[in-house]
């Protein structure tokens, strides 16, 4: 089955749907859905990329980049998601790696997000992937059981 990485606008048809599916999985998983402003537009180039993964032309995974204002050369992940049936097959994987390649083309040196205990393979997905704690920054810095994770880039790669 081949897996195909895009770049979409966050109002995509594609994108509104899996955004929905993650945040009803909040509301399952935190009780409410995530609380953190998102605005489409900080997902727009050059301050922002937005991804959709499709198998066999279905699109089944998300997540984007959005620069941090107030961190210079930092920007977060945000929207991670893959769907239920096409999970354990490596997927958020490859996006979060086309988002770390995106990230650093953009000159940005370090992706942040957040997370929860209630995504114990999200945070192992993060962890086999060279994320470590950091400091809590945006809308759940204070939360108590909110997870903080962050990566330093390379360099991006001559081609």
């Amino acid at each position: 089955m081949p897996f195909e990485i895009e770049i979409r606008p966050y109002d995509d048809p594609d994108v509104t749907r899996l955004v929905a599916e993650v945040q009803a999985e909040y509301v399952v998983m935190y009780g409410g859905q995530d609380a953190a402003t998102v605005d489409p537009a900080e997902f727009a180039p050059p301050d922002g990329l937005f991804l959709v993964g499709l198998l066999d032309g279905v699109a089944v995974a998300t997540g984007g980049w959005r620069r941090l204002a107030d961190a210079e050369g930092q920007a977060e992940i945000k929207r991670m998601y893959v769907v239920p049936a096409a999970r354990r097959r490596g997927l958020a994987e490859r996006v979060l790696a086309e988002l770390e390649r995106t990230a650093a083309e953009a000159g940005l040196t370090c992706l942040v997000l957040n997370t929860g205990p209630e995504q114990p393979a999200a945070v192992a997905m993060y962890e086999r992937n060279s994320y470590a704690p950091v400091t809590p920054f945006g809308h759940y810095a204070c939360h108590p059981h909110a997870l903080f994770f962050g990566k330093a880039l390379p360099a991006p790669q001559l081609r």
